[in-house]
């Protein structure tokens, strides 16, 4: 099954916590701290891999989760990191967050990006030592690593791309001229999957593609060329397959200008790409004058061929190489990118359901303490928030004391600090109580 769309939902992982461990030492009934710190959760990493060719197993399971870290342990040992979870896409796949937006585009294999990042690991009570928490008797926990849904579409690279309505004899061509062996029969028919090709014509090689039909109405969701016209927008060259064989009802000229009107309504940049033009079944009666069609249709020529006997279709590979050569030349090898995104902010404030709260992950890492009942775990998330600015925020909210302040899970009392030499009254009352 040929699968080039799908919706994943994936998971970085869980970092791990710190722990509280002292060594025990005679006449030290508690000792110096020896707790060690968790093991960060692993990132989710999208890369290009060519040996991968559809998105299949994305389908089948759309749920994907990296590694946990592992918690820290006392005597000062670490938790391990946990791994990253690395998924394989085939090179041409565009990956779009939740929103839509492209967030990158993996032309090139081995080509990646970091979709998502691990939570990170909690400190043990070693590394929270400071002048004024000597032997601290706390620990952080680990952060669960973020989660979100992303869409990854594939976009077939291709050299060329053979263009035409069901049943022109496509996939009898791109059979006839590679190791590709799509399904043909000998009935009205339009192949359900594109295939690809590698064509060799002299010294050179370039990749074919064939595109599924196309029909009047494909660029607004008629019939089944529509869902694959996005792989029409890789190749660098367009060929033409007009059917002139008396079997079909549709005039050439016509074929000719509902194809052309369908890749413009797709994409301008489509009308404007290198194009060659073919009549497909030639061995099928239908005669034409190719000069005279080549001044109608506006190109400098067209080329008579038929798939099944062979007849003129050296001459139209060559000219496809060629014209290939000639684009590749001029125009810019096509690079992937990824979007960087701007740094979030470290926190935000705002009102809801008669409490204010604070969001973002700074925020929760100044909280993320296994006990806040403990008068210095407290003591040093408050320390923490005051330096964030979170107190000032709230402040400039218009938050009052007593009000309630939630922070992920945690809800306290707002009590700010009040400095009586900010306050004009109190500093006036002070001095005449002087001596």
């Amino acid at each position: 099954m040929f699968v080039d769309t799908v919706t994943v939902h994936l998971r970085a992982g869980n970092g791990g916590a710190g722990v509280v461990a002292f060594r025990r030492q005679k006449g030290k009934p508690r000792g110096r701290p020896e707790g060690g710190s968790g093991g960060d959760g692993g990132d989710v990493i999208v890369e290009a891999d060519e040996s991968v060719a559809t998105l299949l197993r994305y389908r089948r399971n759309p749920h994907h989760r990296a590694g946990d870290g592992s918690h820290g342990e006392g005597d000062v040992r670490h938790g391990r990191r946990g791994d990253d979870l690395v998924l394989g896409v085939p090179p041409g796949t565009v990956v779009r967050d939740e929103d839509g937006t492209v967030v990158a585009d993996l032309v090139a294999p081995g080509q990646s990006v970091r979709l998502l990042h691990g939570g990170r690991g909690g400190s043990g009570n070693v590394a929270l030592q400071s002048k004024s928490h000597r032997a601290p008797g706390f620990s952080e926990q680990g952060e669960y690593g973020s989660e979100s849904a992303f869409g990854f579409e594939m976009k077939l690279l291709a050299d060329a791309a053979l263009v035409g309505f069901p049943n022109a004899g496509k996939s009898t061509l791109i059979a006839r001229v590679s190791a590709a062996r799509p399904k043909i029969a000998d009935y009205p028919f339009t192949t359900l999957q594109p295939n690809l090709g590698v064509v060799a014509v002299g010294d050179r090689e370039f990749v074919l593609a064939d595109i599924p039909g196309l029909i009047e109405g494909a660029a607004e969701g008629k019939g089944l060329g529509h869902e694959f016209l996005r792989h029409v927008e890789r190749a660098m060259v367009l060929v033409f397959l007009l059917d002139a064989s008396s079997l079909q009802t549709e005039p050439v000229d016509h074929q000719y200008r509902v194809l052309t009107a369908e890749l413009a309504s797709h994409s301008e940049a489509l009308a404007s790409r290198p194009r060659l033009v073919a009549l497909t079944k030639s061995d099928l009666g239908g005669e034409h004058d190719v000069d005279e069609l080549a001044r109608t249709l506006g190109v400098e020529r067209v080329f008579p061929i038929s798939g099944v006997t062979g007849e003129g279709v050296a001459e139209l590979l060559y000219a496809v190489a060629e014209l290939v050569a000639d684009t590749t030349q001029r125009l810019p090898e096509r690079e992937g990118y990824v979007l960087h995104r701007p740094v979030a902010s470290a926190f935000r404030v705002e009102k809801a359901d008669g409490e204010w709260k604070i969001a973002g992950r700074d925020a929760l890492r100044a909280v993320n303490l296994d006990d806040l009942t403990k008068p210095e775990a407290a003591d040093l998330a408050a320390t923490r928030l005051k330096k964030l600015g979170v107190d000032d925020a709230l402040a400039a909210a218009g938050a009052r004391p007593g009000d309630d302040v939630r922070i992920g899970e945690l809800v306290f009392t707002y009590e700010p600090e009040v400095d009586p030499w900010e306050d004009e009254d109190d500093e006036w009352e002070w001095e005449d109580e002087r001596p």
